[in-house]
């Protein structure tokens, strides 16, 4: 692709601020949430998170697009609404490359913007919080992209969880290696080999996920987010999760409401992540907050007592600590960097959740062992 010399598309900020730029992938408009990531490596997962949804995602790294596409990195179907770069990567280097990048984002109908300022959007972002905006590559006026970002509804109040989730119950049936001992368990009547069953609600989830479940020796279910009690005990689950996706969490009423009743069971082992961890906290009786431009990354420190874990983190909500009751609720993390919540337990029952990404698509491994927790709870049991 020839990159044009005459700035052609523009970022116009619900505050009024014009970036001009080029165009590159789709052409046409997006209206969305203005987002940034400070991840360095990982952009193919990060475009394909369905957590996302719904956004315009801003790279603060410099360059995109030098390691082109490949089939096994993609987190979903799902995709951003538009990205943002400095610069992206006409040319890609990798073994596993078999796409051009810019190819990519115009099938997926991803309209992007580069050769922007994106420090200086990224200081506004931060200084005033996440906007709508409207990235476009039509010949608009200012006054006709501010109409369109007004009509456009903020993120707080959006349930957009059920935009993404599976329609039906499905068995996730791919296959991984397994890095760590086989969990599987020796069924005494029949001597056979029998994997944990997990019932996973799909508020968006990722697929690296799933496949770090499976390395774990587990069979996957998926159910739809607007699934019942009844719908998850008919299943028989050794395990229960609930899974990362968008919007607001306080919105995701029928989650809630599972989860509630779930945990008043509290026989069956449950894990949450990103917005699952929402659900929880919301289903024990707390309450959310929209963060001023939320985490994004892959480098966010979270612990608590001396113990540090590198994160992977995407969510604009957090939960209140002060709404949670202490006779219920254990805080087992916190954000290192602005004290939020970052992981609770459930006292005395097998249920715990975190904010961030323990499987790492992309990011460390630091808190890969949350996976082996969630194993362990679901084998005492059985």
């Amino acid at each position: 692709m020839i990159k044009p010399y005459k700035k052609n598309a523009k970022l116009v900020l619900s505050n009024g601020i014009i970036f001009p730029g080029f165009s590159f992938g789709a052409s046409g408009t997006a209206v969305g949430e203005i987002v940034f990531n400070t991840g360095m490596t990982g952009y193919q997962e990060v475009i394909t998170d369905p957590s996302y949804f719904g956004q315009i995602l801003t790279f603060t790294y410099p360059e995109i697009g030098n390691t082109g596409i490949n089939l096994e990195d993609s987190e979903s179907d799902i995709s951003v609404k538009g990205i943002i770069v400095r610069n992206y990567s006409s040319n890609n280097s990798n073994w596993r490359s078999l796409k051009d990048f810019n190819q990519w984002l115009i099938e997926k109908n991803i309209i992007g913007l580069y050769g922007i300022d994106t420090r200086a959007l990224v200081k506004i972002l931060r200084s005033n919080g996440s906007m709508n905006g409207i990235l476009t590559s039509e010949d608009k006026t200012a006054e006709t992209c501010l109409k369109l970002i007004y009509e456009t509804p903020k993120m707080e109040g959006l349930n957009l969880s059920k935009k993404v989730s599976t329609r039906q119950q499905y068995l996730w049936k791919k296959t991984t290696e397994t890095d760590f001992d086989i969990r599987e368990r020796f069924s005494k009547k029949s001597h056979k080999l029998n994997k944990l069953k997990i019932v996973a609600i799909d508020f968006g989830i990722k697929k690296s996920i799933l496949n770090r479940l499976v390395s774990h020796g587990c069979e996957i279910i998926v159910l739809p987010s607007r699934s019942t009690l009844e719908d998850v005990l008919s299943n028989k689950p050794d395990g229960i999760f609930f899974s990362n996706g968008p919007g607001d969490p306080s919105t995701v009423t029928e989650g809630i409401e599972l989860a509630r009743l779930l945990i008043e069971h509290g026989e069956i082992p449950m894990f949450g992540i990103c917005l699952g961890h929402q659900i929880f906290g919301l289903a024990l009786g707390g309450s959310t907050y929209k963060l001023p431009f939320g985490h994004r990354g892959l480098n966010h420190p979270c612990g608590k007592n001396n113990q540090i874990e590198i994160t992977s983190q995407n969510h604009g909500f957090a939960i209140d600590p002060n709404s949670l009751s202490k006779d219920l609720v254990k805080i087992t993390h916190f954000n290192l960097n602005d004290n939020t919540v970052a992981g609770l337990e459930v006292i005395n029952k097998p249920i715990f959740s975190v904010q961030y990404h323990p499987e790492a698509g992309p990011g460390p491994h630091d808190s890969d062992y949350l996976f082996k927790k969630f194993v362990s709870l679901m084998l005492e049991r059985c």
